[in-house]
């Protein structure tokens, strides 16, 4: 009963928004704040674009996520503040990792929010209605089980490790990589055969039309956030014309 409740409220919250709204994020995200487009023209724009990730996740309650995705910009811009005082290569090192970390971050939490608040079968009806070809929409389907199924394995392999001392800083770290990391290589080749297998087995790449009963729509929040991602296009060609015609 307990279980049966808890899968229920995992349900519910999966449904504030629509895949095809949080896809649509991912890939503003993606090319405006990772890939820098638009310049130093919209940095107020990318501002705003990079709290919308974080607001997702602690409206989902996605504490962890949440957590981690702030720790990752936190030393992103830790290391561009300690750039200036540091010397030579340690200057360099820090302006590297700080423009990665401050880069990559929004997107990457924007990501984790996809993949953990997303059902397979949420994002396989998503893509169907925006006629995506099988042969990315398989191949993606089976990375939305993939990723949290390694993250699981990873997890149990840690535990039954730790419980003998074999982690980093016990008495037996320098046996980490054969017996942590080499299991955990072959139980990745081993999810990704089953999970394939899996996949197939449940006809995603049959030709017929599949039936699919979870509901999705767009709703006044998906409208919200679409019209934001659509206005944030806007502007950066208006940008483009306004450079062009200058």
């Amino acid at each position: 009963m307990i279980a049966y409740s808890s899968a229920l409220s995992q349900e519910k919250r999966r449904g504030f928004l629509d895949p095809r709204t949080k896809l649509a994020l991912v890939l503003v995200l993606a090319v405006f704040v990772m890939g820098g487009l638009g310049g130093s023209q919209m940095k107020s724009i990318k501002i705003i674009l990079s709290v919308l990730p974080f607001l997702l996740l602690l409206i989902e309650r996605q504490w962890k996520r949440f957590g981690r995705g702030v720790i990752m910009l936190a030393v992103g811009y830790g290391l561009l503040i300690a750039m200036p005082y540091l010397p030579g290569l340690l200057n360099f090192i820090a302006l590297m990792c700080g423009g990665i970390l401050t880069r990559f971050a929004v997107t990457v939490v924007m990501g984790g929010y996809l993949i953990g608040t997303t059902s397979v079968s949420e994002f396989i009806s998503a893509v169907e209605r925006l006629h995506i070809p099988q042969a990315i929409t398989i191949p993606m389907s089976v990375m939305f089980r993939m990723f949290p199924t390694i993250g699981a394995e990873w997890k149990s392999i840690r535990r039954a490790m730790g419980m003998r001392g074999i982690r980093l800083g016990g008495v037996r770290a320098g046996e980490v990589v054969e017996y942590q990391l080499v299991p955990m290589i072959t139980s990745t080749v081993r999810i990704g055969e089953d999970l394939s297998a899996a996949a197939l087995t449940r006809g995603l790449g049959a030709p017929i039309k599949r039936t699919n009963i979870c509901r999705i729509g767009f709703r006044v929040q998906d409208l919200i956030l679409l019209i934001i991602c659509l206005a944030v296009v806007v502007m950066w060609i208006l940008e483009l014309c306004r450079v062009a015609l200058w």
